[in-house]
């Protein structure tokens, strides 16, 4: 049994674990970040973002975050080209990503017991290279990303599309999150949601 500080991770009376990525399995919150900072300042909106809320806000889709600088800005930034923008900067910033070892060692003492998925707020293309490049790649039997439901979290889409294509009831399932809108989306969809704390994200190194 693995543990984050305080908190002791079991399955143990569930039928399926469901992981989000950014931040809970993957120690790549900063690499987004600083990839949020270059795309708005590609666009003229440098300096606005703020880090505190970046990670209030982490979790959802990327163009919905736009919109919503918009309105809080009074911006006309087109969600379309900062995502873009945003993508590439982050896809360059891969070397730099780490498991958040407690997680990933949980994940991996879970193979081949229980059956395990993905749910991201992330687009598919960003979440394949991050898994590939810290390596785990082949641990989970599904991944679902943003680009495959019509609404993002705190919507509990994602969850209820990663339970189905287990073939397990949300009820049944354990999810791991880090991020205030994932852990709504999570209990939304009826599932047991453990809450990766935030030091793990901003104090890794």
């Amino acid at each position: 049994m693995a543990s984050i500080g305080e908190i002791n991770l079991s399955a143990e009376g569930f039928e399926a674990v469901i992981f989000d990525c950014d931040g809970t399995l993957v120690h790549s919150m900063p690499a987004h970040f600083e990839a949020w900072c270059e795309a708005l300042a590609l666009h003229g909106a440098g300096g606005i973002f703020k880090e505190d809320v970046f990670y209030a806000m982490g979790g959802r889709p990327t163009k919905d975050i736009v919109v919503e600088i918009n309105d809080e800005y009074g911006l006309k930034l087109d969600p379309e080209g900062v995502a873009f923008a945003k993508r590439e900067a982050f896809l360059r910033k891969l070397g730099s990503l780490e498991l958040i070892e407690e997680v990933a060692e949980f994940a991996e003492s879970l193979r081949g017991k229980i059956p395990m998925a993905i749910a991201t707020g992330g687009t598919r293309l960003v979440i394949e290279k991050t898994l590939q490049a810290v390596g785990v790649s082949d641990l989970f039997d599904e991944v679902v990303t943003a680009d495959d439901v019509p609404i993002g979290k705190p919507a509990p889409d994602i969850f209820l599309r990663a339970a189905k294509l287990l073939g397990v009831s949300p009820l049944k399932c354990l999810v791991l999150e880090d991020a205030p809108a994932g852990v709504m989306a999570a209990q939304l969809a009826g599932m047991e949601v453990i809450s990766v704390p935030a030091p793990l994200n901003f104090a890794r190194k």
